[in-house]
Formats: C-alpha cells, sequence, structure tokens
C-alpha cells in the first residue's frame, strides 16, 4: 500500500481474502471467516454456497458485520493519516451535539454519504451506554430515523446497508427514547416502515435480522401494535424462519421473544400456528444443544398455542412435540416444568386427545415424573392440573396408576 510516497505495510487481518484491499465493512460467515461486505456478497450473488478461504460449505449464508475489526481499521487508517497523533484509541471518536446535528441533517437530507452518517451515530451510541442515553433524546432523530426506515429512496443495494444501519440504531436508541410511546404508535401504524423492517428480516445480515426482532417486540406493547405488526405480511414467515437458525443461539432468542410478545390476540396465534409454528419449535424442543432460556421460551410459545384448538391440534398432530415437551419436564427448570404441565393439560385433558394421552403414557416416566411434579413444592394450580393428567392416565391405563387416589397424599420418595 502507499500513501504519500511512502510503502505502508497493511496488517493481513485488515485484508479481504477476496479482493486482498483493507476492508472497508467487514462481516463475518458461519465459519468465522471475515471478508469484506461487498466481495463476498458478489461470491454469493454468483451462487457459490461454500466459505472461499476454507471451502466449507456454508449451513447459512447470512454474515454479522464484524464491529471491532472496523473499529481496528478505522484506527489505524487514522494514524496513518495522522502519524504525529499518539493519542489515538479503538473508541468511536467523540461527537459533539453540533456535529452529531449535522450528521443527522445529512441523513434527514438523503445525501451520498447517508449511510456513513448513520454509522458514524450507530457506533458512537454503541460505544456506552452515556452516548446511547445522549444520542436517543437529541431532538428529532429518531423520528429522522423512522423517516429512512419509511422512505429510503437509494439504489437497492446500498438501501439495504442504510436500512440495516437505521434498524441498528432504533435498536440501540428507542429503549432510552423519553417520548417514543406516542413515537412508537405511529412506527407500527406506518405500512411503508414495516415493509422495510419485513426486507432487513428477509435480505439483512444475521445481526440485522435480531435488531430488527427487538425493534419489533419493543414496539408490540399494545393489542393494536400486536394485531398491526403481526398481521403484517411476512413478518411472522421471517420471524420463523429467524428460530430456526440452529446454528445461532442469540437469533433464536430474539425471535421467539418477539413471538411470544404478538402472540396475545388469538389472531395472531392462528396465523403463527397456520405458518407451521409447531413442528419447528418441537424440533427446538428436540433439540439436546438448546440452552435453558431457549426450552423456556419454546415452551412458553407452545403454551399460548395451546389454548386454541388450531394450536393444540397441531400439537397432538406432530410426533415430536408432545414427547419432547415430556422429556423437558423436571430437567429444565421450574419455568419451563410449569410451562410443560399446562401444554399437556390443554391438549390431554381438555382437549381430550387420545394420540397426545397415548404419547405421554409411552414416554419414559411419562406419568410417574407427573405423580413426583404433584407431590412437589408446585403451585396449586399447576398440582391441580397433575391430578386432572393422572386421572385421565388412570382410566386408561392398566398400570400401577389405575389404583391411584389423586387424593392421597403422598411423601417423596427422595
Amino acid at each position: 500500500m502507499v500513501r504519500n510516497d511512502l510503502f505502508i505495510t497493511v496488517p493481513n487481518f485488515f485484508k479481504c481474502p477476496i479482493s486482498l484491499d483493507v476492508m472497508k465493512s467487514p462481516v463475518s460467515l458461519c465459519t468465522g471467516v471475515t471478508y469484506d461486505r461487498s466481495s463476498i456478497q458478489k461470491w454469493l450473488d454468483n451462487g457459490n454456497n461454500t466459505c472461499p478461504a476454507t471451502m466449507q460449505v456454508l449451513q447459512s449464508k447470512d454474515f454479522v458485520p464484524n464491529h471491532t475489526l472496523r473499529r481496528l481499521i478505522r484506527t489505524w487508517s487514522d494514524s496513518i493519516e495522522n502519524p504525529s497523533d499518539s493519542n489515538v484509541s479503538n473508541s468511536p471518536p467523540l461527537l459533539s451535539n453540533r456535529q452529531i446535528q449535522n450528521l443527522i441533517k445529512n441523513i434527514e437530507n438523503r445525501d451520498e454519504n447517508c449511510f456513513d452518517c448513520l454509522c458514524k451515530i450507530a457506533d458512537f451510541a454503541d460505544d456506552s451506554v452515556e452516548n446511547r442515553k445522549f444520542v436517543a433524546n437529541i431532538e428529532g432523530f429518531l423520528p429522522v430515523l423512522v423517516g429512512v426506515l419509511s422512505n429510503a429512496d437509494v439504489d437497492y443495494d446500498l438501501k439495504i446497508r442504510v436500512l440495516e444501519q437505521t434498524v441498528r440504531a432504533l435498536d440501540l436508541l428507542l429503549t432510552d427514547y423519553v417520548e417514543k410511546e406516542q413515537l412508537m404508535r405511529s412506527m407500527v401504524r406506518n405500512q411503508d416502515l414495516l415493509s422495510s423492517i419485513v426486507l432487513v428480516l428477509q435480505k439483512g445480515c444475521l445481526d440485522s435480522k435480531i435488531r430488527s426482532a427487538r425493534v419489533l417486540e419493543t414496539l408490540a406493547v399494545e393489542q393494536e401494535s400486536k394485531l398491526l405488526i403481526g398481521e403484517k405480511e411476512g413478518i411472522i414467515f421471517e420471524l420463523l424462519r429467524l428460530i430456526s437458525s440452529e446454528s445461532d443461539s442469540t437469533a433464536i432468542e430474539a425471535g421467539l421473544s418477539c413471538l411470544i410478545s404478538l402472540a396475545m390476540p388469538r389472531r395472531i396465534r392462528l396465523r403463527i400456528v397456520r405458518f407451521g409454528s409447531v413442528q419447528k419449535l418441537g424440533k427446538l424442543l428436540s433439540n439436546s444443544d438448546s440452552r435453558v432460556s431457549i426450552i423456556e421460551k419454546v415452551l412458553k410459545l407452545l403454551e399460548m398455542l395451546s389454548t386454541c384448538t388450531e394450536g393444540r391440534t397441531a400439537i397432538c398432530e406432530d410426533p415430536v412435540c408432545v414427547k419432547a415437551i415430556v422429556q423437558k419436564m423436571l430437567k429444565v427448570s421450574k419455568s419451563a416444568t410449569d410451562h410443560a404441565v399446562v401444554i399437556l393439560w390443554s391438549v390431554c385433558y381438555l382437549f381430550r386427545d387420545s394420540k397426545a394421552q397415548e404419547a405421554v403414557t409411552k414416554s419414559s416416566n411419562g406419568s410417574t415424573k407427573i405423580l413426583l411434579l404433584m407431590q412437589s413444592n408446585c403451585s396449586p394450580s399447576v398440582r391441580q392440573m397433575c391430578g386432572d393428567l393422572l386421572k385421565i392416565f388412570r382410566v386408561n391405563s392398566k398400570s400401577c396408576l389405575s389404583s391411584y387416589d389423586t387424593k392421597t397424599t403422598h411423601i417423596m420418595p427422595f
């Protein structure tokens, strides 16, 4: 690399493995290798499904922005431009109120450097809690971001990048915005804005999809908001795709949390069921590598879906789901066990589905777990449901449970 007639050695890890140039927007694939965004996007757009450096087949073509490397490259570049400056740090430069106002003005006017302005503000806000709160409450900034999401009038490739940075900024700032209630109501009623978030969920990198789910969850605070978001074409479908990202626990949790938030109205629960959610949730539940928080959220969502007939039917018809629910009882957490009992009570006792009843009794220690749980220090409602379940199984079983009286007081065997 030559600058001012001097040859400068570029650190190898600053170079894109494809172009061999210094990366401007480093992003990492699921293989862990980092590339410049434009180079790897061109590689994938040409129909390739492997990592260029390792030639491994990609399990996912999503990529995550490498913000740490981006800052290191920027710091290194600044030190080359200003070699006399010995106080260069890895943190984004401090921005004055006036500088931020100028950046906001450029964003509002959709200047050519709109993307860079969004990146600078997002980097600044991401650097500390104090920065985030400061930027969040600059008068007029969040409405400007909403305006960008509502009308990103740039070429398609740049549009995705601009929308990704806008969603990133909203994810960072929305929680700390003082007058957010009125803003959030206007956001969820803005169909163009919701369409932009759908586009980020469809075409953005994995980090942007996660942030989109978090923004939607933040917005879904009222019944009307939940309905407007949940009934927007593409949102439920993309959130279910996100929870299918088995290689990324953060993505799964973000998708599940958003779906739980949206699933309060019955109409949305029906939509979630009709998009084949129960099969995906059953698969997640069967995954032995799933972390505790994911299992708890899966069971919570299944419990919500089991409150409607369509949801109970889907749970009963899935050969994996009921068995997986029984397996997680008494093995994960009290919260997970409570959710599991409610689901089983809904499908076996309330719905009286014979296939679900048979799946429980045939599962390893299914009935025994319910019996032990009933004798434990569980809540009165869970104990009552366990009793109802045991009555059902006593009628249908030829085992020792046929003589079990649920009103009898037992001593725990351990």
